[in-house]
């Protein structure tokens, strides 16, 4: 007898990856997190449900998705799997620079690749002495004939041990420059970094770059232009896909609590019945929605090219992750002893939820940008 496995159908809005997310990932999210990665079978039912990159054009081989369905697609991958929807971020990120900001040629050559899953991509900014301090990058590009020599470390970096295209991030003299490298360029080196706290299936790497030789087609955009506009929207795409997974996280949190709640009974009646918990559970509802509401803000502005959509995001990502990780804390207040146990997923996304105050911007730079803003506004 033949076994017939058929295909994931596409995924176009917040129902249909609902649908996916239920079906492929959060029947099996616990194994991802013991085993320290994602499995190819879900990478491939990942890039035959179109998720990869679904915002590039119908041309490119994407769908012309919105930037709001987008966001409410992460959301619903980030409810399912946070490990998944990291990958999803990183390869989002590199996929946009080179639609936003690529040559014709570059374009040509990576798109159809990158929106069709055949080339995963991953985001290599942060070294072993440089996190959000883009400023103290040691990672070099050097002139070299007519393209560039890279030199350098990079760390902490999603999807590296799976990558097949770097977008890394070097010094070129006073400026930085963003350049596409190929997993498989003579001098890249792949470390895995396995037994991280959380989103332990993501894949994390160490990348070392030793005189790699680049062709002058490696440079993404003018080199004195990156720093500002380039690495800002980058970063920007990454902050808003991960405040798109805190609210997957909340609303999973939720879902767990909600459940577990109203079957466990505590003298003869159902936990749920308990106003404290009930307490918990409301405080969750409401973060959710309102964090929902501040992801759609900032995913309107982006739609409309408005450059507020910068500052909407960092809000959304710091009350998002704030919440993620203050509701998953509940969540395994909730369920006890058995929250602190791998029966159940909550102890997952208590994990999961502490990445997200650290990752793409931590929530202390997060909340020194945001009273810059408003002290900026009020003193105009």
């Amino acid at each position: 007898m033949t076994l017939t496995v058929t295909a994931p159908a596409a995924v176009t809005d917040r129902r249909s990856a609902r649908a996916f997310v239920d079906t492929h990932v959060v029947p099996y999210a616990d194994d991802y997190d013991r085993n320290g990665r994602v499995p190819e079978d879900l990478l491939r039912q990942v890039a035959a449900a179109g998720l990869w990159a679904p915002f590039l054009p119908v041309e490119s081989g994407g769908a012309g998705m919105d930037l709001v369905t987008l966001g409410e697609v992460h959301e619903e991958v980030g409810r399912g799997c946070s490990s998944l929807r990291s990958l999803l971020t990183v390869h989002t990120m590199v996929a946009w620079t080179v639609q936003r900001w690529g040559t014709p040629g570059q374009r040509e050559r990576w798109e159809p690749a990158l929106a069709a899953g055949e080339a995963l991509g991953a985001f290599c900014l942060s070294e072993p002495g440089a996190g959000s301090d883009t400023a103290a990058i040691t990672t070099t590009a050097v002139e070299h004939g007519d393209g560039w020599l890279l030199n350098g470390v990079k760390k902490w970096t999603t999807g590296g041990q799976r990558a097949d295209l770097f977008l890394v991030f070097a010094r070129t003299g006073a400026s930085i420059g963003a350049f596409l490298v190929p997993r498989y360029a003579p001098g890249v080196q792949v470390r895995p970094i396995d037994d991280m706290l959380g989103t332990r299936a993501s894949m994390l790497a160490e990348i070392s770059f030793q005189d790699v030789a680049l062709g002058p087609d490696a440079l993404l955009g003018p080199s004195g232009f990156t720093a500002g506009m380039v690495l800002t929207g980058t970063l920007d795409l990454g902050r808003y896909s991960v405040a798109a997974g805190s609210v997957g996280i909340v609303q999973a949190c939720l879902e767990a609590s909600a459940a577990y709640a109203a079957h466990r009974r505590v003298g003869g009646r159902p936990l749920a019945e308990q106003p404290l918990i009930q307490a918990k559970l409301s405080d969750m509802v409401t973060d959710a929605r309102a964090a929902r509401l501040l992801l759609a803000e900032a995913g309107r502005l982006k739609d409309a090219g408005e450059s507020s959509t910068i500052m909407a995001t960092w809000i959304a990502k710091y009350f998002a992750s704030t919440a993620a990780a203050r509701h998953a804390a509940e969540a395994v207040q909730i369920h006890g002893a058995n929250g602190c146990s791998p029966d159940y997923p909550v102890a997952r996304l208590y994990r999961d939820a502490k990445v997200m105050e650290i990752i793409e911007g931590s929530n202390e730079i997060q909340r020194i940008t945001i009273a810059g803003q408003a002290e900026r506004e009020t003193t105009r």
